[in-house]
């Protein structure tokens, strides 16, 4: 899907005269290599898992969050396409609409791709994407080194495991989404962040 049909999908879904999330605009840019990882409490609470990839953020919504333990696998599952901007949001997206529920910005930093093909050259991630196997590296403030992403199911169910790379960063004995509880941006609890919407309003 082209980037600006990506857009007509997403302004479909939300009402911008509700929501605070951001409109998103048609930018390509294609030079950020930048992930982030939202604590989303909607229907049901997980992390949104987003890499920038040719100009959008590529998301999966991974239900029990990451792990730094290389034996463990996280089932993610892919989402719609978001605008670049959304990479800074954080807030409530009001009840009844899509999505609604507290979003805190959980993680975020820089990626670097590491799957490389049979000559040594570094496979774009369109390309990985498309074939369901991702490497990259991450420097995020919480989590770091590499991880993959992995397709088992494909079709309407589409389906994928988050896994962390067994390197000097892997550790079996965290548990970052029990210890870690604040955002990388404004250092909110998800009740703080919530608490202080219902006083804007």
């Amino acid at each position: 899907m082209g980037n600006q049909e990506f857009l007509k999908e997403y302004h479909k879904k939300r009402n911008f005269d509700i929501s605070s999330e951001p409109f998103g605009k048609n930018n390509n840019k294609k030079d950020k290599e930048i992930f982030v990882l939202q604590k989303h409490e909607a229907s049901h609470l997980h992390y949104d898992f987003r890499l920038a990839v040719d100009g959008v953020l590529k998301s999966w919504a991974v239900p029990k969050g990451p792990s730094t333990d290389p034996d463990e696998k996280r089932l993610a599952i892919p989402t719609e396409d978001h605008p670049m901007e959304y990479a800074d949001f954080e807030g409530v997206i009001p009840e009844g609409q899509y999505g609604g529920g507290t979003v805190m910005l959980w993680d975020a930093g820089t990626y670097k791709n590491t799957r490389k093909d049979e000559n040594g050259k570094l496979i774009p991630l369109e390309g990985q994407i498309e074939k369901g196997h991702i490497t990259f590296e991450l420097e995020g403030k919480k989590l770091k080194g590499g991880f993959s992403l992995i397709r088992f199911q494909k079709g309407k169910d589409e389906k994928w495991l988050l896994k962390k790379v067994d390197d000097e960063e892997a550790d079996a004995r965290k548990n970052l989404t029990s210890t870690e509880n604040k955002s990388v941006l404004t250092g909110r609890t998800m009740n703080q962040i919530k608490k202080d919407s219902e006083k804007n309003e």
